[in-house]
């Protein structure tokens, strides 16, 4: 095997069977037996001149599974039939390579597609090589994973689901990709419901399920409906998600990471940078060194000023669940995985703030065995980066009770304010505080008039006193009422902004610079000097009342926000 090639093992006791070689086609088309659980590709050579090779698992209507990408830094993608919801017993696996002096006729080749005898093995032990490779997969950044759709399950086993969900409720039809505000029903109206208990204002009975799909059949004719002859046209833009995350890495750029689209799947653009001068998208390209994160909601991405390195903690994928931490350099954009000592349980939906080059981890839903109902943590683990160690600290006064889809605010460097979240059946609108100094908490009593209880809102800070909450998920709706808090007082003010009038939950806030001149249709009454910066509020994604994921980016001052106090 020392020239270049690509190879696959079709199932844990099959052979490696060669499909792209120096060569050859530079396109192969293989059809799974119908037994195989699983795929390995991988390359095995020198990649020369080549830039990637293109991956595409298909089902039986040639709609993409899953999509990934072998690079040089990235060379063994791995599929099991247990992972990927929509895998029928009529796959395809699509393969395409890019790069090594690729000539025009090499464009225009048919595709080549191959007839695998599906491999029956004497009783012997698998080769070594086929059970090392359908080992734990590893996906780069660079590689566009393909969505995979929740699993309908018992209540007990659940995630991904609103807090006071029910158990009847099912996702409504996809929309076609390419929309503005793009794509799928998030949550619904009417049906059975169950009440909610313990909330402030009794609100609500609860009508909405995030995180669960039809039946199989159904889903996949809505797949079929929703496909579109653009397939593989390139994205200017995010697909329009939830639960993602939006982390500012310098004044002029963010990075987006993960989320949950259309079909209730995993984003297979997860990956994007945003830059404020003009507002615009780019597809972020990363290399590897090791595993990469695969796509995932519920989790958090915080940036580093000192090291210039964004981290990036927890969440879940169906029902897979994240504790391990990625951790992903803006100067070299290479990602490496924390081999990190100390007990951290796999977290979604948490809170996770900095403070002198340490993560604060709080909260969060965490995995129960079956037939236990997931549950939510009270807990506050700390990671320290430079020693790659995780450990709890002491912490003494009030602290919160277990809850998830909180939001935490580092305000004057010394305090922790946490907000809201859930812990099913109760939503909470309470607010407590960290003092970082002492390491006690507080709860804070508040005037003024407090925002509903919630989970899944967005906040951001504003001043040193001040900082925001907007929108959110109640049990029963998508909300899109603000409030501004003081800390100084500690009072709530509700402030009314046409820019912030759209209902949304698990959507991303953050506060950057921006250009005068280039602000959004959204900021109506800017009137700035062109090349003249203000700090922004920036609001993406998130879903609304309607259903509809959002893909749009809506900017407003935050002069004009706290003008509206």
């Amino acid at each position: 095997m020392d020239d270049f090639g690509v190879y696959a093992v079709l199932g844990v006791n099959g052979p490696p069977q060669k499909l792209l070689s120096a060569d050859g086609s530079r396109r192969v088309c293989v059809a799974v037996p119908p037994t195989v659980p699983q795929v390995v590709l991988f390359s095995s050579g020198p990649w020369g001149d080549r830039i990637c090779v293109n991956a595409e698992l298909d089902d039986a209507d040639r709609i993409p599974i899953t999509i990934g990408k072998l690079t040089p830094y990235n060379k063994c993608l791995s599929w099991e039939r247990w992972e990927e919801e929509t895998w029928t017993d009529r796959v395809t696996l699509s393969v395409s390579l890019e790069g090594g002096n690729l000539m025009k006729a090499d464009r225009s080749d048919p595709e080549v597609i191959l007839a695998v005898k599906e491999y029956t093995p004497k009783e012997t032990v698998a080769p070594l090589m086929a059970r090392e490779l359908s080992c734990k997969r590893k996906r780069g950044q660079m590689a566009e994973e393909d969505c995979d759709e929740s699993k309908v399950t018992k209540r007990g086993e659940e995630e991904n689901v609103c807090p006071n969900g029910t158990a009847e409720k099912t996702t409504p039809v996809r929309k076609a990709r390419g929309q503005t505000k793009a794509g799928q029903k998030l949550f619904t109206n009417g049906g059975d419901a169950t009440k909610m208990k313990g909330t402030a204002d009794g609100a609500g009975e609860a009508q909405g399920i995030v995180g669960r799909t039809p039946t199989q059949s159904a889903a996949r004719a809505k797949s079929r409906q929703a496909k579109t002859p653009t397939q593989n046209t390139p994205l200017v833009s995010p697909s329009g998600r939830w639960g993602q995350t939006l982390c500012p890495i310098d004044a002029q750029t963010a990075i987006l990471i993960g989320g949950q689209g259309a079909r209730m799947q995993f984003c297979k653009d997860p990956m994007w940078k945003l830059c404020t001068e003009d507002m615009s998208w780019v597809a972020a390209e990363t290399l590897a060194v090791g595993p990469t994160p695969e796509g995932r909601i519920g989790h958090t991405a915080i940036y580093d000023p000192d090291s210039k390195r964004i981290f990036v903690f927890g969440g879940s994928k169906n029902k897979k669940w994240f504790n391990d931490v990625h951790i992903l350099d803006t100067q070299s954009w290479k990602w490496t995985m924390v081999e990190a000592q100390g007990q951290v349980p796999p977290l979604a939906y948490h809170s996770c703030s900095m403070f002198r080059g340490e993560l604060f981890v709080l909260g969060g839903v965490f995995p129960r065995p079956n037939p236990e109902p997931d549950g939510c943590s009270d807990s506050l683990y700390i990671f320290d980066p430079h020693l790659s160690i995780w450990y709890e600290p002491i912490v003494t006064g009030d602290k919160p009770s277990p809850r998830s889809g909180h939001s935490a605010c580092v305000m004057q460097e010394r305090k922790i304010y946490v907000f809201g979240g859930w812990d099913t059946p109760v939503c909470y609108n309470d607010m407590y505080m960290l003092d970082l100094g002492l390491m006690e908490f507080s709860a804070v009593k508040t005037t003024g008039k407090a925002p509903s209880p919630r989970s899944w809102h967005g906040s951001a800070v504003l001043s040193d006193t001040k900082f925001l909450i907007h929108g959110g998920y109640n049990g029963n709706n998508a909300l899109c009422d603000t409030f501004i808090f003081d800390i100084d007082t500690n009072s709530w003010t509700e402030v009314t902004l046409p820019q912030l009038s759209v209902p949304r939950a698990g959507h991303s806030i953050i506060t950057m610079e921006t250009a005068g001149h280039h602000f959004s249709k959204t900021d109506e009454d800017v009137d700035m000097d062109a090349g003249s910066t203000n700090r922004t509020l920036l609001v993406f994604g998130g879903g609304d009342n309607e259903g509809i994921f959002y893909s749009d980016l809506t900017t407003v001052t935050v002069e004009k926000v706290l003008g509206a106090v």
